[in-house]
This record gives C-alpha cells, structure tokens and sequence, in this order.
C-alpha cells in the first residue's frame, strides 16, 4: 500500500474555499491524497460554501471550521495557500513541507457587491468550479510548482 499525499489547504478563515477543497479532494482524489483544511483564523463554516458544493454532490455539512493549532497534526507533505492572506501570513512547516500558493477568489466578499441573490451565487459556483478544476488536476498540479 503506498502512503497517500497529505495536503493542508489553508485560507484566511478555514469557512469556504480551503473547505472546499477539502471536500472536492476527499471526493475525487482521496485515493491517492488525504486531505486537510484550516485558517490562519476560524470564521464558521459558511452556509452558501455548504449549499453550492451540494449542488456539486458533495457534501461538507459535516465540516468544522479550525485553525492551524486545532489540527491533530502538523505533518504535510504540501501546504496549499489557496488566498493571498493565507500565502502571507502562512507559517514555516517542519520539515519538508512544501509550500503551493493558489489563490481564488473570495466568494464571500464578491457576493457582498452583488446586484441580488442570483448573482452573489454566481460568484460561489464559479470559485466552487475553479476549485474543483484545481483539485483534478492533483496530484501533478503538486509536484508542477
């Protein structure tokens, strides 16, 4: 059996995007990748995140916001900064942690300037999916950086 890839995604608030791609990793690479997620802060699991990864088929109702502190390890052989905030503030990892940033968006904040409800989720679904297009392309994505 070979040991699977352990990858944190760290964002600013551990509340949308690093918890999607937890939830996208488990599902469409948890073979090959066992997948983590926290912030630099803990700002709740956002309820649209849960709501438009749903419509994706995947469920993260179960997820809790944490921070770096909270989680049971330390132990990563990628840390994925998946906002500007997080790949500044992200902290040194032992060892031989490598460090990808990729930002997205923040929904949160773009739906905050939306016209109406439509629009403030169109902002979600796209991250969610440009998210998701991230996550197949790991574990070569990893390695490529």
């Amino acid at each position: 059996m070979v040991d699977k890839i352990r990858v944190l995604f760290l964002c600013t608030g551990n509340s949308c995007r690093s918890q999607m791609a937890e939830g996208f990793c488990r599902r469409f690479r948890g073979e090959v990748i066992e997948p983590f997620s926290a912030g630099i802060a803990k700002h709740g699991l956002n309820p649209i995140a849960v709501s438009v990864m749903a419509e994706a088929g995947v469920d993260i109702s179960g997820h809790k916001s944490k921070t770096i502190e909270e989680l049971d390890t330390r132990e990563f052989d990628f840390v994925v900064t998946v906002c500007d905030h997080a790949n500044e503030s992200c902290p040194v990892w032992p060892g031989d942690t490598k460090i990808v940033h990729r930002g997205f968006d923040d929904p949160p904040k773009l739906a905050a300037e939306a016209a109406d409800e439509e629009e403030a989720l169109g902002h979600y679904r796209r991250v969610r999916d440009e998210i998701k297009d991230f996550i197949l392309s790991l574990p070569g994505a990893l390695d490529a950086r």
